[in-house]
């Protein structure tokens, strides 16, 4: 069953203005399946066939006289020697929509593209179904806490249902696991033969690495940490690896578009803000199948519950950016030296909207204390605010601040 995916307006807009279009995103996200429902017509061509891969490399030329634009080219950052053909190609015809070019490992696509396509090509990223696209939700207006986003997605039928939104959490949101039913033996499956595909192709084509052990630990620690402040001597500590290793492997994780790393927002005025990242593993079906929760329930009654949860939230609100074409998200999160937290902040001009994170039922005002402390930012005054939570309704918490469930993203 093929999902019908937010971005693919946004596909169609860029390949109207742009002789190239990139597509990036993690391994068996659907961006090919995609490219080829929205472009029926066009021929498809996959560098992952070493054959193919080998005669692109050597004999440029004669591939593309074989393969005319039109053309999808997928796991393009593997022949890095078609860029310069396919510049050539872009200059000579000066048509829209020639190219379309999907990469899961954007750290060598981007380079290439900087160097070879700049000016020619538009850059959209694609993450795993949203809760927006699994329930076929035709609402594709990127997450604000606003009354009118709010009024919208409840007006779009979004139901909320507890033991259905945990199990989307625990199997996370690859399309394959979505394609027909399957059970945990499927989904453990999956996971396992996705993890090894990724470090025997992906990670060996970007990184040398001679200690598969150490890596496979570094990648499990990434996904425990999930939701917090980046700690790369916690990290380095875990696979025994030194600082400058950890920081190499963590930008192939991020590249891969396995994981995000959120910047905390601070201005010139505010000198007591932390200014680490925060860490956020982006699909939860396979962080809970790295840290051994096998089912549902010993995800819920687990100790990372919370983490997994808010991961789980930031990843719907990004892929709300990311299928609007957005590529560099308005997304921050707060946190200064006296420990005062807020999960997340949309700034949308002079305005600083507030999201905090909670995995109650039974949400209190108490929670959202710290939203008074943008009042204290120059220039910016303070939207609606939000804490999303796993309460069943939609309510008032305080003065311009809303209890919102996670259905309603």
């Amino acid at each position: 069953m093929y999902y019908h995916r937010h971005i693919e307006p946004v596909v169609e807009r860029i390949a109207k203005r742009k002789p190239v279009l990139v597509l990036t995103g993690a391994r068996q996200v659907g961006k090919s399946t995609m490219l080829k429902e929205v472009y029926k017509n066009i021929n498809y061509i996959t560098l992952n066939s070493p054959l193919v891969r080998e005669s692109a490399k050597e004999n440029p030329s004669i591939f593309f006289e074989m393969n005319k634009p039109p053309l999808i080219v997928d796991e393009i950052q593997k022949a890095a020697e078609l860029f310069d053909y396919i510049k050539d190609i872009v200059d000579e015809e000066k048509s829209k929509g020639q190219f379309y070019l999907t990469g899961s490992q954007s750290l060598n696509l981007m380079k290439n593209v900087s160097e070879s396509l700049a000016g020619r090509a538009g850059i959209i990223q694609l993450l795993g179904l949203s809760m927006r696209e699994i329930s076929h939700n035709t609402y594709r207006e990127p997450f604000i806490p606003t009354t009118k986003h709010m009024e919208k997605m409840e007006a779009s039928g979004a139901v909320y249902d507890y033991d259905e939104l945990v199990r989307s959490i625990h199997k996370g949101f690859f399309p394959e696991l979505y394609e027909t039913q399957s059970t945990l033996h499927d989904w453990a499956d999956f996971y396992s033969s996705y993890f090894q595909t990724y470090i025997e192709k992906d990670i060996k084509d970007v990184l040398n690495i001679r200690d598969e052990s150490a890596f496979i630990k570094f990648v499990k620690a990434t996904a425990s940490l999930s939701g917090e402040m980046l700690n790369l001597k916690t990290l380095a500590d875990t696979c025994g690896k030194d600082i400058k290793t950890v920081q190499s492997w963590l930008s192939v994780l991020e590249s891969s578009g396995l994981i995000y790393l959120l910047e905390p927002y601070h201005n010139n005025f505010k000198k007591r803000l932390i200014k680490t990242p925060k860490l956020y593993f982006l699909d939860t079906g396979l962080a809970c199948w790295l840290l051994g929760w096998l089912t549902p329930e010993q995800l819920v009654n687990g100790a990372m519950w919370g983490h997994i949860f808010e991961s789980f939230v930031f990843a719907e609100i990004l892929k709300s950016y990311y299928n609007d074409g957005i590529v560099r998200p308005p997304l921050y999160y707060y946190r200064d030296h006296d420990n005062n937290e807020i999960d997340l902040l949309v700034e949308l001009g002079d305005t600083l909207y507030p999201v905090e994170i909670k995995t109650t039922g039974n949400p209190k005002k108490s929670m959202v204390n710290a939203f008074r402390l943008l009042e204290n930012i120059h220039g910016k005054k303070t939207g609606t605010g939000a804490l999303l939570c796993m309460a069943k309704e939609r309510l008032p918490l305080m003065d311009n601040v809303w209890i919102l469930p996670a259905n309603l993203i």
